[in-house]
């Protein structure tokens, strides 16, 4: 199976520099024109203290991985500004061979005149200033497969249109192609209890992958606050994981309903306070639901050893979901999280939090620390527990699989 992956890997990133020489043709001839490349190569390793629950998970305690994600990006300056972008990313695992994979994180065309833009190709947004969950962020796939806090996402192909005005930005997308979640393979860690079976995905649309789904986004300063608002059409990033048989064994199912969403988005500066809220409507799965992150950050400037920043961190959340949509951890939690930035030579942070279950206790612990080692090394520790989970909540299924997690990476 790994070398299976391997092969969809090389195959993948051939696919990516063939796209990107067929674009370069294309640019003009200028004396303004300019190339850079840059990006970074890692070792990553995870300890895991407490042996596998589930059958057909290598029992291993050391996961050794290597990642590799270069960037290219050719700028050039005519009647408007122009740059073309292409990042790949790699991912050898020793242990889950689905977790050996590639994808184009970014592979697109940007012209930027006064006022307006459009770039089409495969690239990433975010939408969002929530610190433990992006309520609105729904426009690219999440990639599991590098970690279960759903930040890593996947490529998406897009047209994007651009608007500026005085009274805020406006943003149209064109989602042409869907791509499916990414869950952990049968050998690995951090997956449920029954592995996901992603390549008997089903779809609610008879165009299945090809329904095309549209977004539209605006975003405005208002004094000290920071407003979004958001509309989606298209192709659930969230799938109903549904039990079945396949070849004997029992596997998770995934099905991809159509849903529209409609989501808000506020950050305010008010001082040493940031106050936030992410909230969304959405019908597509089961009754149409609210779901509400809110919380607040205060900082205390200058307590760490005269010069670094100490933040307190609060958020609540609310998903009022049926049973007929997936299943999530939010559903009356509350995060409390502490930030330590110390504002040195070496960009040294810290964020430690607790993500707790209002209604049954469970508990999800975290710890992201990151500093620069010099101009060109970087190393990164993660750590995640789970406790106290009951067996119907949904990180249940998780709660052998603690792990410190070291990344050590080279930028070029």
């Amino acid at each position: 199976m790994i070398a299976l992956a391997r092969s969809w890997c090389l195959r993948t990133w051939l696919f990516s520099a063939l796209t990107a020489f067929l674009l370069l043709p294309s640019v003009p001839e200028v004396a303004a024109q300019e190339i850079d490349f840059s990006g970074f190569i890692a070792g990553e390793f995870r300890l895991f203290p407490e042996p596998a629950k589930h059958g057909g998970q290598k029992d291993q305690h050391l996961n050794p991985s290597l990642i590799l994600q270069p960037e290219l990006a050719l700028t050039w300056e005519g009647a408007a500004f122009q740059r073309l972008s292409f990042i790949p990313f790699l991912r050898l695992d020793a242990q889950d061979g689905t977790r050996t994979h590639s994808d184009i994180r970014e592979l697109n065309y940007l012209y930027a005149a006064d006022g307006w833009d459009i770039r089409i190709g495969i690239d990433k947004v975010f939408w969002g200033v929530a610190e433990s969950r992006h309520l609105v962020d729904i426009v690219n796939q999440t990639d599991l497969t590098e970690n279960p806090d759903g930040e890593d996402k996947l490529g998406q192909p897009m047209i994007n249109l651009g608007l500026q005005t005085a009274w805020g930005d406006i943003n149209a997308f064109i989602l042409p192609y869907f791509r499916k979640r990414s869950f952990p393979g049968r050998a690995g860690r951090l997956r449920a209890a029954l592995p996901v079976s992603t390549g008997t995905a089903r779809y609610e649309s008879a165009a299945r992958q090809w329904h095309p789904d549209f977004a539209l986004r605006y975003a405005g300063v208002f004094g000290e606050w920071d407003v979004g608002l958001s509309q989606f059409y298209g192709t659930a990033r969230e799938p109903i994981l549904s039990p079945t048989l396949e070849g004997g064994r029992a596997v998770l199912v995934p099905r991809y309903q159509i849903i529209a969403q409609t989501g808000v988005d506020v950050q305010a500066t008010l001082d040493d306070w940031l106050l936030k809220l992410e909230a969304i409507r959405r019908s597509g799965q089961g009754d149409a639901f609210y779901a509400v992150t809110a919380g607040f950050e205060y900082s205390f400037y200058g307590v760490i050893a005269g010069s670094g920043d100490l933040g307190l961190v609060g958020e609540y959340h609310y998903d009022g979901r049926d049973s007929k949509a997936p299943q999530s951890l939010y559903d009356k939690d509350i995060f409390v999280g502490l930030r330590f930035t110390l504002n040195d030579e070496a960009d040294s942070s810290l964020l430690a939090g607790t993500l707790t279950d209002l209604g049954n206790g469970a508990s999800l612990l975290t710890l992201e620390g990151e500093r620069r080692l010099n101009d060109t090394w970087k190393i990164e520790v993660e750590a995640t527990a789970f406790a106290f989970a009951d067996t119907d909540d949904p990180a249940y299924a998780l709660r052998g699989d603690h792990y410190l997690q070291i990344r050590l990476s080279r930028y070029f």
